[in-house]
């Protein structure tokens, strides 16, 4: 089987998907926006560009698409399984109608949303074949991609043929950001130190160590025991402790759980008897760093990463006694029945017009930059670095499950400070290696690319750099797409109040709490609270001239608010009698009296549409 790699200017992409195709012999075929990668976030980037009218061509290196979801193998969802926004919730919805109810996903005790990977591959091809301007090629490498004006030019080689392709806008949604690199983007490759982020975990110097990667299997339950040859360098040594069993001696994480035979098993299991093998405890994880590599040291890394896999399985066989147990005969169209490409956890981290830290997402609301008025994605998964397979783990931080709240992710973590009509996604936005050990996660990089290809979209139709992109067009287009801005657990997608606290929500006047739950990372809107007038901010920065009606309310913090004094305000701000704009619906919106945070935000969106003022991407307002 051929891996399609990219590196320098050797980058990745496309063949033919039928019915789905343009006549490849064209001398030159134009499109708006030309997605490259057939990950998770090219595929949501290129669903949603199409959606928005733009004439789109996806460019996969294989001939499955949806990357590490499907063509990786990971197909158990790490998070976000109370915050299903936009295209991700569309996938899992999908999901759930396959199978036939939520309960049949809950198979595996390492997420709540699991599939055999085929599946994933079929529903995300159906997404894609529904989009009339959408155009997807299997199979096929970038020979070349450089500027030809405002415009990108790449030859793309596929059937045996070169075609040129021209795009106004360019999305690198490639695993490891190699269009980027091949341009020229600037880019942060490893760990920063404290000094540079200002992170409170980040190791005191910057190295240039990344995450293990993995070469997952799909297993399958077979009715006998199924045959398997020692592979060439094994011992049990390697994965004595990767459960408990009679080799375990010293584990070498002495403070990880080491759970049963059966319950490692479990870990990834999923419907109709298969399982998927991606085990971090002195399992098949393997490090190492070949992002900017060559395509053949690429290659027999990654031959060296199944390998490592082959070994750990046949542990489980010989040991573990797990021989009725073999690789899926009905999964992948390998001839070795494995996953195309590995599980890559880190990639080249551009440099872009803002950087998204901890601090960011900690602690959103005191930082210089109010980013959290741009936000586009949402994520609740810890901050989870996989260091154990590098040989000096002990030399790193401990980065397994930090504890973080529930966050958004900015908008201009896509933007490029160079290229001004590259946009890049999937796991090479603009964050920091700590922060990267959450936003890698497969829901967040799947709306990291449906914002990319909204924002690609809305450029070419406005004629706009994609920087200029009003930041709230591009919120109001994924609001409308069933995303998530604020990552709010009491409203959901189905409440009336969703798109109004969503709205207020990233202006910044009413904010979320972010709490921390045993496993769980979570922020509320408390929208059943009653409202104190301490709770409500940056009234003074939306309306200027009202500041007296303003300042009242901030002499009084831990008071409740009447109701009374929430019809003054809003009246004397909006220049308009509140009780008689909304006359007896006003009575049904309060019901008992009570001003609560979720009524009081619903009137000031729609008395004052705060949301209508605009931001910079640094979350500044435009007024």
């Amino acid at each position: 089987m051929k891996r399609l790699l990219y590196t320098g200017l050797i980058l990745c992409l496309a063949a033919v998907f039928p019915g789905c195709t343009k006549d490849k012999s064209d001398a030159s075929q134009v499109y708006d926006v030309v997605v490259v990668g057939g990950g998770v976030a090219g595929t949501s980037a290129a669903i949603q560009a199409a959606r928005l009218g733009s004439s789109t061509l996806f460019l996969s290196e294989y001939e499955w698409i949806g990357g590490m979801l499907t063509s990786a193998g990971v197909s158990a969802v790490d998070g976000n399984y109370r915050l299903q926004s936009g295209l991700f919730g569309e996938f899992r919805d999908a999901l759930v109608a396959h199978y036939g109810d939520n309960e049949a996903l809950n198979t595996g005790w390492v997420s709540r949303t699991l599939f055999e990977p085929s599946v994933g591959n079929s529903i995300l091809h159906d997404m894609v074949q529904a989009e009339s301007d959408l155009t997807l090629w299997h199979n096929a490498t970038v020979s070349e991609v450089k500027p030809d004006g405002d415009d990108y030019r790449l030859l793309v080689q596929v059937d045996g043929k070169e075609v040129a392709v021209t795009a106004h806008r360019l999305i690198d949604a490639t695993e490891l950001g190699d269009i980027a690199a091949a341009l020229g983007v600037p880019y942060d490759l490893g760990m920063e130190a404290q000094s540079n982020t200002g992170e409170d975990i980040a190791p005191e110097e910057s190295n240039n160590i990344i995450q293990d990667l993995t070469y997952v299997a799909i297993l399958k339950e077979y009715d006998h025991a199924v045959e398997m040859e020692e592979p060439e360098g094994y011992d049990p040594a390697e994965f004595a402790c990767c459960c408990k069993n009679d080799h375990c001696v010293q584990p070498k994480e002495p403070n990880r759980q080491l759970w049963s035979p059966t319950e490692m098993l479990r870990y990834g299991k999923l419907p109709n008897g298969k399982y998927m093998i991606n085990w971090p405890i002195e399992g098949n994880d393997y490090y190492t760093n070949v992002v900017e590599a060559s395509p053949e040291i690429r290659e027999q890394e990654f031959a060296r990463a199944k390998e490592r896999t082959k070994r750990f399985l046949y542990f489980m066989h010989k040991e573990l006694g797990f021989d009725h147990l073999g690789l899926a005969d009905d999964e992948y169209p390998t001839a070795d029945r494995f996953p195309f490409m590995p599980y890559h956890r880190e990639s080249r981290r551009i440099k872009g017009v803002v950087r998204f830290d901890l601090n960011h997402l900690q602690h959103p609301y005191d930082q210089a930059q109010p980013l959290y008025r741009t936000c586009i994605a949402v994520g609740d998964y810890p901050v989870d670095h996989h260091h154990a397979a590098y040989t000096d783990t002990e030399s790193l931080p401990d980065l397994h499950f930090h504890s973080i709240p529930s966050f958004g992710v900015p908008l201009g973590v896509v933007i490029p400070t160079s290229h001004p009509h590259l946009l890049v996604a999937e796991k090479s936005a603009s964050i920091s290696n700590i922060v990267n050990g959450t936003t890698r996660l497969q829901p967040v990089v799947m709306q990291l690319g449906q914002a990319a290809g909204a924002l690609a979209a809305l450029s070419v139709q406005e004629g706009k750099n994609p920087e200029e992109v009003s930041v709230r067009s591009v919120q109001r287009t994924l609001l409308e797409a069933g995303g998530y801005l604020m990552p709010y657990l009491d409203v959901t997608r189905e409440s009336a109040l969703f798109k109004p606290l969503q709205r207020i929500g990233v202006t910044g006047i009413l904010r979320g709490e972010g709490r921390n739950v045993s496993w769980s990372n979570e922020t509320w809107f408390r929208a059943d609270d009653p409202l104190l007038y301490g709770e409500v901010f940056d009234l003074a920065a939306y309306f200027p001239d009202h500041a007296k009606y303003i300042e009242a309310w901030q002499a009084k913090p831990r008071e409740q608010v009447t109701l009374e004094s929430a019809l003054e305000l809003l009246s004397a701000l909006s220049g308009n009698d509140v009780r008689s704009q909304f006359g007896e619906e006003l009575d049904d919106i309060l019901r008992d009296g009570t001003l609560t945070r979720g009524t009081f935000a619903y009137l000031l969106d729609r008395v004052l549409d705060p949301f209508k003022t605009e931001v910079r991407i640094d979350g500044t307002l435009i007024n």
